[in-house]
């Protein structure tokens, strides 16, 4: 039974995107180029050679989305700015016809009665900056704090949700230590350093924001899965610890005031660059923590693989999405009692959460997609078993509004409440959507009979 009467009046129904995956418009009104254009021009980097070069349209389509969430009936809408469309060769002028873009957008929303939740970084960094060294280097973090300041200048007087980071880890292991996004490097030291420098760019992005307005709400967005352990081994069970440390501790215990994770320090036997005041900057205290969730890890140990040597494996006969990622809402439940147990978070988000499946558009022009319905139920009814455990839980994102760029899969992997035809650019709303809209107003009846 998916009992969500426990989510509170004043829950926060949203939908998610990231400027890369649907603005498009790569080359137009002075935005330069990202590490991601050059990565997706890579022969062999994205799976049928696609790019982002349109994606969604959403750059000329903004106002047709728009009337897509007041369909939807969401409260929040969760998008990134693209730092290459604001300052494009990340350090100097501002490109004001590239911000004029995020103005718009914001009076938009606000004016159809949706908040505006804004991601500084969702791995757009550009092209420029990265050829001056990248996320590796402080300089890059030291950058990253200005476009923080110029953005929260710009738009912090309307837009009061702010997210530093999305998912660093993805920006740090799988952009330099996996190879399989943007940059695209295999570099363990590269990596550990870019993992460091992403939390110092947080922690100045904090205090530009905070110094632009002072009524900003502010947090940040990781992506965290449970690490079990797939034998009661001792090998698998120190594997299933040490996976952990690289998914969830690595990203969660700095920003807590916990320092890096020893453990983990002497796994990667990299001398991590810190200055004086960056633990003390990393640690500013925040409004909130998003929490990104699709699958949990069951690890077994690696010995000859890359760090930290524990690999997922997969268990018969569960449930799998098109990502081929186990469905496991249980994880939700288990990840959002642990932020607030262990890291005595006071305001959580889940500002992702959502599944691919390989939909198809009927006779009658409709996307029938029971699958992410059920989805989508099961992981709202784990949000609503963990508020009943005591978790302060204010909102959830669903991922994603719209069928978009897939990063390193292209566009053969949807998770859009919204179906969107690329050779047309037509929208249309799923039956999960559907779903989501009737959830919303369902809650929101509850709300008004109880009042």
């Amino acid at each position: 039974m998916n009992d969500l009467s426990s989510l509170p009046a004043d829950f926060v129904w949203g939908a998610a995107t990231a400027a890369y995956q649907i603005e498009g418009g790569v080359d137009e009104d002075g935005r330069a180029p990202s590490i991601w254009d050059t990565f997706s021009r890579t022969p062999g980097k994205v799976a049928g050679g696609d790019t982002g070069d349109v994606a969604c349209d959403h750059y000329h389509r903004w106002p047709e989305d728009l009337e897509l969430m007041r369909a939807l009936g969401i409260d929040s809408y969760r998008f990134s700015i693209a730092w290459p469309r604001v300052i494009p060769q990340g350090s100097g002028a501002v490109n004001t016809a590239g911000l004029a873009f995020y103005d718009r957008l914001v009076d938009a929303l606000l004016e159809a009665g949706i908040t505006p939740n804004a991601t500084l970084y969702h791995w757009d960094l550009p092209q420029a900056q990265q050829d001056r060294g990248g996320w590796p280097e402080r300089e890059t973090a030291e950058r990253y704090g200005e476009y923080a300041a110029v953005v929260g200048q710009a738009l912090g007087d309307r837009v009061k949700d702010w997210a530093t980071l999305n998912e660093p880890l993805c920006s740090a292991w799988i952009g330099h230590l996996e190879g399989t996004m943007a940059p695209g490097w295999t570099d363990l030291t590269a990596a550990v350093r870019a993992s460091y420098h992403l939390h110092v760019g947080h922690g100045l992005a904090v205090q530009a924001l905070r110094a632009a307005h002072s009524d900003l709400r502010i947090g940040i967005v990781n992506n965290l899965s449970p690490c079990e352990p797939a034998t009661d081994r001792d090998a698998d069970v120190a594997a299933a610890r040490r996976a952990d440390g690289h998914t969830n501790r690595w990203w969660l215990d700095p920003i807590h005031g916990r320092g890096y994770p020893q453990d983990m320090v002497e796994l990667y036997g990299v001398d991590l660059p810190i200055k004086d005041g960056d633990l003390e900057s990393i640690a500013a205290p925040l409004d909130w923590l998003g929490l990104n969730y699709y699958f949990r890890n069951v690890i077994t140990d690696d010995p000859t693989g890359p760090a930290p040597y524990a690999k997922s494996v997969y268990l018969p006969g569960v449930r799998r999405t098109a990502m081929d990622w186990e469905v496991n809402a249980d994880g939700l439940e288990q990840l959002l009692v642990r932020l607030s147990e262990e890291y005595g978070a006071n305001r959580i988000f889940v500002t992702e959460n959502g599944s691919a499946y390989h939909d198809t558009v009927g006779p009658d022009g409709q996307v029938d997609d029971p699958e992410r319905a059920t989805y989508l139920e099961e992981h709202l009814a784990a949000c609503a078993r963990a508020i009943r455990r005591g978790v302060p839980l204010a909102g959830y994102y669903a991922w994603s509004l719209l069928d978009n760029f897939e990063w390193a899969y292209g566009y053969d992997k949807r998770f859009g409440l919204v179906h969107v035809d690329y050779a047309t650019q037509k929208r249309t709303i799923k039956g999960s959507g559907r779903r989501y809209a009737d959830i919303i107003a369902a809650h929101r009846r509850r709300v008004r009979r109880a009042a």
